[in-house]
């Protein structure tokens, strides 16, 4: 069995050292592809973030994201969430902070009109680059949706994937 795996994501995240009162604007992108003797996936994503530090090393905002899976004999399905996240961020030098996210939510698939709930907790590393700049790098985290529709079984999965994931991103803080 071969299983080819590509994931690209930008990983949106608020700098350590940005000043209360800044504005947090980003998102992801991610792209994964599968096959598996004949059978192969395609999955893309779009997430945009918005978010307001409202204390030196806390932030609150709206997350979103619509997403496609495309699996070869099936028809195609599209995803969408909305929610919001909290994130916490500590600086560990100038050039190096840590910070964790924790979003809710809802969701919605066009299988059978499918919607239910989500949440998600992610830590990661941002790299302070310079002008509100940064990278952010992930490796996974911890995560549970649920899915009800019509005609189909309720659905819930819960993944706790460290270590099974890169997330490598771009940041941009801009202040008021």
């Amino acid at each position: 069995m071969k299983k080819l795996f590509l994931g690209v994501a930008l990983l949106v995240a608020t700098i350590a050292s940005a000043q209360k009162g800044s504005i947090l604007l980003g998102g992801n992108v991610g792209f994964s592809s599968e096959k598996i003797g004949d059978a192969k996936s395609t999955n893309f994503e779009f997430a945009p973030k918005v978010g307001y530090q409202f204390a030196d090393h806390w932030t609150a905002g709206v997350e979103g994201a619509i997403g496609t899976l495309d699996v070869k004999g099936l028809e195609k399905t599209e995803n969408y969430k909305i929610g919001g996240f909290v994130r916490y961020s500590a600086p560990l030098s100038e050039t190096f902070s840590f910070y964790a996210d924790l979003g809710a939510g809802y969701q919605n698939t066009s299988l059978n009109n499918a919607k239910g709930m989500y949440a998600s907790f992610d830590p990661g590393l941002f790299i302070n680059m310079k002008r509100g700049f940064g990278l952010n790098f992930s490796i996974g985290g911890i995560k549970y949706d649920n899915l009800d529709g019509k005609n189909d079984p309720r659905q819930e999965r819960f993944g706790f994937d460290f270590g099974k994931t890169l997330n490598i991103g771009i940041s941009k803080n801009f202040g008021l």
